[in-house]
């Protein structure tokens, strides 16, 4: 291994943020292609090992990948570095769009071609089910954790963070007869200073809002923060979490803004937890205007990311005591396991969105269907374009995205 120089490290790390695009399956390859095929920074096993650590953690784990390489390669300012550059593009390019949407976003045509990048989402989403459908679902006992976690969720609306933790229990509990291995036991002491100095940076904002008075954005600090402790298993897990607590409960956003969110955060590069910036800088431009949209979104990024810098400075130095306890193995497996229900959830719900203009909550238990005489064929059309590109013709998200938003503008022309 060969460590570089900070300015090194900002130039490939750079680079890394603007060309991060696809997801976390792809933002994974192209670090390796970059921090090991091409450069001697890291071993194929040390890279292994980071990304097994970096999947235990809540949160996006292509960018606590990033913060860990750069970590590893220079210290904690190697991973402010890495992980804030990989991150910082799409950030960028989020707050963009997000002034756009709320400025020219009624404008003629523009509800048209976003019909197409939603209709491309409803594909990539699946992809995302499929991918970890067959990560996740090992046996008989994760299938039937999978199913009860959609049920819960889906028909009786159990909070996300619940069902992370009766998964994570569960999966604790059914391997409790193993043994940890002698890694486990040889584990370093935590660097409590580190883990205290990042814990009060990350909660700083929740105290000032709130001796501000500034209930609004007290409120979206605090839930962000809880968003970042909870999203295990990827952003898609989470958004269904999000989406119910954004939309229904605190009125934040309308089910056709949180829909148009998801559809402009896969067009981005950068991590698809980015999607917290636009909710963020929507609900701020609807109290404030511009300045307020810019101030809720940098205040959804700072809640969202800088989480994710603790729990690398934390535990980056116990990535072979954590691989080895085989109790913290059956905890996430289980949990996700259960992301697998929690994302059908999701792709249920932003289906009927996306394909009907109306959507009833039914009986007692209010279960979300859609009202079939409202059936979009442009949407249907749409999808079915996009799942024919990359499902039978395994084109990437990019290039599908492109196509459908210019059939979606031709579309709404007729």
């Amino acid at each position: 291994m060969t460590a570089p120089s900070l300015s090194d490290l900002a130039r490939v790390f750079h680079r890394i943020g603007w060309l991060s695009f696809g997801g976390p399956a792809a933002q994974i390859a192209l670090m390796h292609r970059e921090c090991v095929e091409e450069r001697p920074w890291l071993t194929e096993r040390q890279y292994l090992n980071a990304l097994s650590f970096c999947m235990l953690l809540p949160g996006p784990e292509a960018m606590q990948l990033a913060t860990y390489t750069g970590w590893r390669l220079n210290g904690i300012a190697g991973g402010l570095i890495a992980g804030g550059l990989f991150v910082l593009p799409g950030a960028l390019v989020i707050a963009a769009l997000s002034l756009a949407y709320v400025t020219v976003g009624a404008a003629q045509g523009v509800d048209a071609v976003l019909l197409g990048v939603k209709a491309t989402v409803i594909v990539i989403v699946l992809q995302a089910l499929v991918r970890l459908t067959r990560k996740g679902l090992t046996g008989g006992a994760m299938v039937a954790l999978a199913g009860a976690a959609f049920v819960a969720i889906y028909v009786f609306s159990v909070p996300f963070p619940v069902i992370v933790a009766a998964a994570a229990l569960f999966g604790y509990l059914t391997r409790r007869s193993e043994r940890d291995s002698p890694a486990a036991e040889a584990a370093p002491a935590l660097p409590w200073r580190t883990i205290a100095l990042w814990a009060a940076l990350w909660l700083l904002p929740l105290p000032i809002l709130w001796a501000a008075n500034a209930t609004l954005y007290f409120d979206l600090a605090a839930f962000f923060a809880k968003l970042a402790v909870v999203t295990f298993g990827g952003a898609y897990a989470v958004l269904a979490y999000m989406s119910d607590v954004v939309v229904e409960t605190n009125g934040w956003l309308t089910a056709g803004e949180m829909i148009d969110a998801l559809g402009l955060a896969e067009t981005t590069p950068g991590p698809l937890i980015l999607v917290t910036q636009f909710v963020g800088m929507l609900t701020g431009f609807a109290s404030g205007g511009i300045a307020a949209a810019l101030f809720t979104g940098a205040l959804t990024l700072w809640m969202t990311f800088v989480p994710c810098f603790l729990w690398i400075f934390a535990f980056a130095g116990h990535v072979e005591s954590l691989l080895a306890r085989p109790r913290l193995q059956g905890a996430l497996s289980a949990v996700t396991a259960a992301v697998v229900g929690v994302i059908l959830n999701l792709s249920i719900w932003f289906a009927i969105h996306v394909l009907f203009a109306e959507v009833s909550d039914v009986g007692a238990l209010a279960v979300p269907l859609p009202v079939l005489t409202t059936l979009d064929w442009r949407a249907v059309a749409l999808t079915a374009l996009a799942a024919a590109l990359m499902l039978g013709l395994k084109r990437g998200p990019l290039p599908t995205l492109a196509v459908t938003a210019v059939c979606g503008g031709l579309l709404g022309m007729i």
